[in-house]
C-alpha cells in the first residue's frame, strides 16, 4: 500500500471508500475458501474448503468433497481464522472515539481495523461527561441497527474509578457512581453498552449488581481495591479485569490487590495488552498459566495505528508515540499502538504460547466474555464469515473478509488470480 499521508498523518487508503484494495471485493453468493489451513478454534484443518454463503459460514469440508461447481478463492497456502474481536479501542486510523462520537469516527476505524484482521470491536470511551456518554450510547445503538456484526456495543472504561489509578484519564471527569446514569446504563442494555470498566472499591456494590443483571459485563479497572474489597466487588457481578496489570493494586505477599484477587478467581475474565510495553512477557507468561481460556488479548489502541502520527491528545494531555510506545510527557501510558494480529504474534513469539491458542485469545474468548460466542469467534457453520487470512510464517495479514466479503487485501493477495 502507499505510505503517502494527509497532513494530519492519515493515509489517503483510509478516507477513500473506493480504495484499490477495497473495489477488488468478491460479491459471489456462495464461494469456497481453498488451500490455505484452517484455524477453526477447536482444531487445526489441512486439505479442507471454507464454505461461505452470503454473510455466513455454510460448511467445513475435505476439499475432495467440495463441488467442482463452486468458486474457488486461493488461500495461497496461507492459513484463515475467525476475524479478531477487540473489546478495548479507543481510537485508530488518526482517529479517537473520545474527540468525535460520529458514525464516521466508526467507519474508519473499522476500515483502519481489516488492514490487521479485526473484524468486530467495542468502541471504547475513556473517563468523559454524562453528555459524552448520552451521545455514545445514542450513536452505538443507532449504528448498531446498521451494522450489529461490527460494533457489538459500547466500552465505557470509566468514569468511575479511583483517582489514585486513574493514569492517563482525565481527573476532571472521574466521579462517583450516580443512580440516575447507571440506570441509564441499564436501560440502554448490553446490546448497547456491552461492557463497563470500574473500581469497585468506588461503586456501591448494589450499582454493580444492577448491571450485570442487567446483562453488562463488568470490569474492573483503574483501580486501588484491596483483595477484600475486589472479591467483593466479584461477588457483586464484576466479571472481568480491564488491562491486567495495569492501572490496578499489584499482587505482593502480603497484600494481594486487585491481581490476586482475578488469580483466585478461575471465572473471571482479564484483559491483557501484550505489546511488550504495557506488561513483562514473563507476567504474560504466568497469567496465561493461570487464566488460561479466561485470558483474552486486547489492542487498547489510539490514534496512531494504521497512521505515522507521532503524537495526539487523549484525557486532555498530549501523549507521544516513540518506539512503539504512546507515552505523555510525565511517563504516563497512553494507550497503545497495537493490533491485535500484532499481540497475537508477541503471544507465539515473545511468551511461547501455540499459534492455536493465541489466535482463541483473540477471537474466541473475547466473543465468550461478552457473550456473542454462537455467532462469533470460530469458523464452524452458522457462524459469520468474518475472517482472516495470514501467512502463518511472518504472522502478517494478507486479507480480511468481513460478512462473507473480501474488504481488504493486500497487493500479493489475488484470490481470483
Amino acid at each position: 500500500m502507499s505510505s503517502r499521508v494527509t497532513t494530519d498523518g492519515v493515509t489517503p487508503e483510509l478516507r477513500a471508500e473506493d480504495c484499490s484494495s477495497l473495489s477488488r471485493q468478491t460479491h459471489h453468493p456462495r464461494y469456497a475458501l481453498t488451500n490455505c489451513t484452517l484455524y477453526t478454534g477447536h482444531q487445526v484443518l489441512q486439505n479442507h474448503a471454507l464454505v461461505v454463503e452470503a454473510a455466513d459460514i455454510l460448511d467445513l469440508v475435505p476439499i475432495d468433497q467440495l463441488a467442482p461447481s463452486l468458486p474457488q478463492f486461493d488461500g495461497r497456502g496461507w492459513a484463515v481464522a475467525p476475524g479478531f474481536i477487540d473489546l478495548q479501542l479507543n481510537g485508530c486510523g488518526g482517529v479517537m472515539f473520545n474527540d468525535a462520537i460520529t458514525a464516521d469516527t466508526l467507519d474508519t476505524m473499522h476500515r483502519t481495523n481489516l488492514r490487521s484482521g479485526t473484524t468486530s470491536f467495542l468502541p471504547t470511551l475513556i473517563t468523559t461527561s454524562d453528555a459524552a456518554m448520552e451521545a455514545a450510547i445514542a450513536l452505538v445503538a443507532e449504528y448498531r441497527r446498521r451494522h450489529p456484526q461490527r460494533v457489538l456495543g459500547l466500552h465505557l472504561e470509566g468514569p468511575y474509578l479511583n483517582p489514585k489509578r486513574s493514569g492517563i484519564h482525565n481527573k476532571t471527569y472521574v466521579r462517583s457512581a450516580d443512580g440516575a446514569m447507571i440506570r441509564r446504563l441499564v436501560e440502554a442494555g448490553p446490546e448497547v453498552v456491552r461492557l463497563v470498566t470500574l473500581a469497585p472499591e468506588m461503586v456501591p456494590p448494589e450499582y454493580i449488581q444492577q448491571l450485570a443483571q442487567a446483562g453488562i459485563l463488568v470490569a474492573a479497572g483503574h483501580t486501588d481495591a484491596s483483595f477484600e474489597a475486589a472479591l467483593a466487588g466479584f461477588e457483586a457481578g464484576i466479571g472481568m479485569a480491564t488491562h491486567l496489570f495495569n492501572a490496578m493494586s499489584a499482587w505482593q505477599g502480603r497484600s494481594p490487590g486487585l491481581v490476586g484477587a482475578v488469580f483466585s478467581r478461575p471465572n473471571v475474565y482479564a484483559g491483557i495488552i501484550v505489546d511488550g510495553h504495557h506488561v513483562h512477557y514473563g507476567s504474560v507468561d504466568l497469567a496465561k498459566r493461570i487464566k488460561q481460556d479466561r485470558l483474552v488479548l486486547v489492542s487498547d489502541a489510539t490514534p496512531p495505528v494504521g497512521t505515522t502520527l507521532e503524537s495526539f491528545v487523549i484525557g486532555g494531555q498530549r501523549v507521544f508515540y516513540r518506539n512503539g510506545k504512546c507515552i505523555s510527557a510525565d511517563g504516563t501510558l497512553g494507550g497503545a499502538a497495537l493490533t491485535l494480529m500484532e499481540a497475537v504474534g508477541n503471544c507465539v513469539r515473545q511468551v511461547g504460547i501455540p499459534l492455536a491458542e493465541a489466535l482463541r485469545m483473540a477471537t474466541l474468548y473475547p466473543a465468550r466474555a461478552i457473550r456473542v460466542d454462537r455467532g462469533l469467534g470460530l469458523l464452524a457453520a452458522g457462524y459469520q464469515a468474518n475472517l482472516v487470512v495470514f501467512d502463518p510464517a511472518t504472522l502478517q495479514v494478507k486479507g480480511c473478509i468481513d460478512q462473507g466479503q473480501l474488504a481488504w487485501c493486500s497487493d500479493d493477495f489475488e484470490p481470483l488470480g
